[in-house]
């Protein structure tokens, strides 16, 4: 997971009318959603570490999906933050889902589905955060993004930076940018035939 930076309070946090302290300490309250407890790290942690990603979903337009978004971070901050943005918030577990819809902002849909089974290049922009080791979760969202948008990824200033190439290049796209943990993945090209693969082959058989 990425190391989110001290700061204050979110400015979004403040003077959006979404109840973002009421939206962390739900997430902190709910089982299986969080190993947080404490709402000041949370607010760092879930929120201020979404957040900071703002500046490089604005290079693409068009829609957002974060893909297995649990809580809701990065996309509940996302939504919040980019009350323009079409965004949907796509999870496996159903009972994920129901928090989700919950919480959505008004800008955001909630999906219950697996990455593998959506429409492929439907997004402008996928986002996820701790979703599964580089190489898978770059396959489960780099399909998701049409031609000229991009996959951000939340993996740290440790992640494998030539692995998540690799993968990248065979799923049509670019050389990654490391802006301080969040890995920016442009695309390039469209997705070639036979990705995404099945679901579960991507864990079983990580193309890197």
């Amino acid at each position: 997971m990425s190391r989110p930076r001290r700061r204050g309070r979110s400015r979004i946090a403040t003077s959006s009318s979404f109840p973002a302290d009421d939206y962390l300490r739900a997430v902190v309250a709910t089982p299986g959603l969080t190993a947080l407890r404490d709402i000041d790290r949370a607010r760092e942690i879930l929120w201020e570490d979404g957040v900071r990603a703002v500046p490089l979903v604005e290079r693409f337009e068009g829609p957002l999906v974060d893909v297995g978004s649990g809580g809701g971070s990065p996309g509940v901050p996302l939504s919040v933050s980019l009350p323009a943005r079409d965004v949907t918030l796509l999870d496996a577990e159903r009972r994920k889902c129901d928090f989700l819809r919950t919480w959505a902002p008004p800008n955001a849909r909630v999906v219950w589905g697996r990455a593998e089974e959506q429409p492929v290049e439907s997004f402008a922009v996928a986002v996820a955060k701790a979703l599964a080791q580089p190489p898978v979760a770059v396959e489960w969202c780099l399909p998701l993004v049409r031609v000229g948008g991009a996959a951000i990824l939340w993996l740290g200033e440790s992640a494998d930076l030539d692995a998540v190439a690799a993968v990248a290049e065979k799923l049509g796209g670019g050389a990654p940018e490391d802006h301080d943990g969040l890995v920016l993945i442009p695309k390039i090209a469209p997705t070639p035939e036979g990705f995404p693969r099945r679901p579960g082959v991507a864990k079983r058989r990580p193309l890197a």
